[in-house]
């Protein structure tokens, strides 16, 4: 699991049939600072209801991921898990 800052939404015209329907959003990693960029922004699936700004905790875990978009065969790794308040 890995803290990140929302920085932006993604729009695909051609996506994976398990991403149908699912929000996308860019994510800065954290380092373990909580403050400072961490690596190059990953996108993340997010159905929690995530924004600009919010920082979230996200997975990599592929059983989880795969679950959750009901596809043993999604290309997704980072999931949103978690919101801060």
């Amino acid at each position: 699991m890995n803290l990140g800052v929302v920085v932006g939404t993604a729009t695909a015209t051609r996506k994976h049939a398990s991403m149908d329907g699912v929000k996308l959003l860019v994510v800065q990693m954290l380092m373990t600072d909580n403050k400072s960029p961490d690596g190059d922004p990953v996108l993340a699936v997010d159905q929690l209801g995530a924004g600009r700004g919010d920082t979230v905790l996200l997975s990599s875990d592929g059983a989880f991921t795969r679950k959750l978009l009901s596809s043993e065969t999604t290309p997704v790794r980072w999931s949103v898990i978690g919101i801060e308040n």
